[in-house]
């Protein structure tokens, strides 16, 4: 035994290992790289703990306030009772409580309660018990994320027997005198905690197997986590069915190559069902890649999810969806799903949605119908129309929001009434200021990329933001890229404001090719009459006769979260950092051994 620096005076550090410290968690690390840890994904475990534990309260809100409402109606009820029942009902009690009263006399005198006005007793009012709930992750590796968690699984033998180490070391396991009794099977983790459970639950087995064995309705579990190595599409599956109703589901997939890239389509095709983005905004179509992996996976089984947070992050994407049972809402699965015409050139985007809802009001009744119906298209030709480029085809995708910003703002105020509890606090309050503000029209764009088609000179980004706010547009930031806008304005409207200021800042045509797209897009006029919203009749009449976007700033150009100082992008804590190397199992970490021996 060894013991190194900066280790807690009670934690002795075996040979072979080094001591990990995470908050106030504490995790052995074998130096043969026995189970994977990665430390950069520390952002990762912090947001996680955050959104559950908002989850939970929010959880535990709603059901107080069906229990009281249940508590109120029987209150109502036994006052609405008629007088002789209720007369029947005191004469029974009386005579209840005559015939045991010489029994317990001694009893009553000892433990009676002070009497209050009129003779009687006060009977104290029931209180509500807070739930508590229980975690799955299903996927573990050295159980750091666990034991800040409840149930822990993994199918590698040393990664469940790291979990089991490290949960000890955190004094979440069975007691000594518990030590001797039978290991708790996967069956027992929805019972109460009993001998040789401990708080924290080991489980070494086929993560799949142990979900598929929890999706009967009386044995699941309140939040599921995957945190795969690469990604998450085998697990969703059994992942949606092992959760509970109203539960937590949150997914993190690293295979980003797959997802925002277009180098391997068809790998993403068998994935997630769809066909990936080539173009800047590609991280934010890999979130509603996956969210529509996990909403047709929960639609087999009458589910349909509610996206609280959706985050992409470094080399990875991380959402947190809530899976709820409703057959209408998973009717209108098709209205919140699209297929997208993307140009190879300029990037413009045209929607095509699968579905769509139609309204249907009785004239007499005044019922409302929702009829379920196709959607007509295609939305464009087979050219772009602003630089007749070719166009490529992504999806079909989550076209709904990824969002919920009552959500997000209550995992704000959480971690701000806690930022001792968390170590990447100052990235957390900046990525999750950008989320809440964040607009749920799909896709972002850069200036300096749109500029990059024009060939000309890239305006200030205060400027084109504040151009498309005096358009009567509506601006924000995305997550998902620094530099970056959203914005309600379609293509053309940004082409305009960049065909509006090519007219101040002059396009050397000479260095242009006669073939190239630009000449396309800098060959239009702005048509600011045709595509401004009609907010009023006098904000249309102020645009009809605008040919030119107006740059002066706006008041409301610079969002809450660019006045913060916002920390998006963690230190390196590593040289080389990155998604490491998978852990390997205990055979082959001896083979290796011996070749080199």
């Amino acid at each position: 035994m060894t013991t190194q620096p900066d280790v807690p005076p009670t934690i002795t550090v075996p040979e072979g290992y080094s001591l990990h410290t995470e908050n106030t968690s504490h995790i052995l690390l074998p130096n043969d790289n026995g189970a994977f840890l990665n430390p950069v994904q520390e952002f990762n475990r912090d947001t996680s703990v955050a959104c559950i534990r908002t989850w939970g309260d929010q959880m535990n809100e709603l059901k107080k306030r069906k229990w009281e409402e249940s508590r109120d109606k029987k209150a109502q009820k036994r006052l609405n009772k008629p007088k002789r029942q209720k007369k029947e009902e005191t004469e029974d009690i009386v005579m209840a409580e005559q015939s045991t009263s010489e029994q317990t006399a001694d009893a009553a005198e000892d433990n009676a309660e002070p009497p209050v006005e009129g003779g009687q007793t006060e009977t104290p009012k029931p209180e509500y018990t807070p739930q508590k709930f229980v975690v799955l992750e299903a996927l573990s590796a050295t159980g750091l994320r666990s034991i800040r968690y409840v149930l822990a699984n993994d199918l590698s033998p040393s990664a469940a027997e790291a979990m089991r180490r490290n949960v000890e070391l955190n004094g979440l396991g069975p007691t000594p005198a518990e030590e001797s009794s039978n290991e708790p099977s996967s069956s027992d983790i929805k019972k109460p905690q009993k001998a040789g459970l401990g708080k924290v639950r080991v489980n070494e087995g086929d993560a799949c197997a142990l979900m598929y064995n929890h999706r009967a309705g009386k044995d699941r579990v309140d939040v599921v986590d995957l945190d795969p190595y690469g990604t998450a599409a085998p697990f969703i599956d059994a992942a949606v069915q092992c959760v509970n109703d109203g539960g937590l589901l949150c997914v993190t997939c690293t295979d980003l190559s797959v997802l925002a890239t277009a180098n391997y389509p068809e790998k993403c095709y068998s994935n997630y069902g769809g066909i990936p983005v080539k173009a800047e905004y590609c991280h934010e179509a890999a979130l509603r890649l996956a969210l529509n992996t996990i909403s047709t996976s929960a639609a087999r089984y009458g589910r349909h999810i509610q996206p609280l947070l959706s985050l992409s992050i470094d080399f990875y994407i991380r959402v947190f969806v809530r899976v709820t049972t409703s057959p209408i809402e998973v009717k209108k699965i098709a209205s919140k799903t699209a297929m997208y015409y993307v140009c190879t050139n300029c990037q413009s985007f045209y929607e095509q949605p699968l579905g769509r809802i139609v309204e249907k009001v009785h004239e007499a009744s005044g019922n409302v119908n929702l009829l379920f119906k196709t959607h007509s298209g295609p939305p464009v030709g087979d050219r772009c129309p602003e630089c007749n480029s070719v166009l490529h085809i992504a999806g079909p995708m989550w076209s709904g929001p990824i969002h919920d910003a009552e959500f997000v703002t209550k995992v704000l105020e959480h971690v701000e009434n806690n930022e001792s509890s968390y170590g990447t606090v100052a990235r957390m309050k900046g990525m999750l200021t950008v989320a809440k503000e964040e607009l749920q029209a799909p896709f972002y764009f850069t200036p300096s990329k749109v500029a990059s088609f024009f060939h000309c000179e890239c305006p200030p980004l205060d400027d084109v933001a504040s151009a498309l706010l005096h358009a009567g547009h509506e601006i924000s930031r995305s997550h998902a890229c620094p530099g970056s806008l959203k914005t309600t304005a379609s293509r053309v409207d940004i082409h305009d404001i960049f065909r509006s200021w090519v007219k101040k800042h002059p396009v050397k045509m000479d260095k242009i090719s006669e073939n190239s797209p630009a000449r396309a897009l800098l060959a239009k006029e702005p048509k600011y009459a045709a595509y401004a919203p009609v907010v009023s009749l006098l904000a249309h009449l102020s645009y009809f006769n605008r040919t030119e976007a107006n740059f002066t700033h706006h008041p409301r150009s610079v969002t809450r979260s660019s006045k913060v100082k916002l920390v998006r992008y963690q230190q390196n804590p590593l040289p080389n950092w990155g998604p490491g190397t998978k852990a390997k199992s205990g055979t082959k970490r001896k083979r290796e051994q011996g070749e080199e021996e």
